[in-house]
């Protein structure tokens, strides 16, 4: 599967999907007009590669800046697939990275941690 490298916008996040290395990163500002148009083709192409994993080491980063509740949305179905994906026998690691005075998106990250049972969820300080 080709790799998937999209740069940031004022109002999307820098994708990088590295499938050969099963390291993902998505980064900036999430809030795109459509997020169904922005994140379908993305994730739909994460999913098949995700299903074909068995035993596999999977890093997903995640740098957000500020995301909408569309945004949310997808990030809960995302990190969903990704608690599936590591329950199939897959060593799974989230790093949610934020700014250190930012208590909204630490609090956000908490939050999305709490639903996942079997993917490892790091919180991390962003080094400046």
């Amino acid at each position: 599967m080709e790799n998937i490298k999209i740069e940031a916008t004022t109002r999307s996040p820098e994708i990088d999907f590295d499938f050969g290395a099963n390291k993902f990163l998505i980064k900036g500002e999430s809030y795109p007009e459509d997020v169904a148009t922005f994140y379908g083709p993305v994730i739909g192409q994460l999913e098949e590669h995700l299903s074909s994993l068995d035993t596999a080491e999977v890093s997903f980063d995640i740098e957000l800046i500020y995301f909408n509740s569309s945004s949310a949305k997808v990030f809960m179905g995302l990190f969903d697939t990704l608690d599936e994906v590591a329950k199939a026998g897959n060593r799974v690691t989230i790093t949610w990275t934020y700014d250190e005075d930012d208590d909204n998106m630490q609090e956000m990250g908490e939050e999305f941690s709490e639903d996942l049972e079997h993917a490892q969820f790091r919180l991390k300080i962003l080094e400046t």
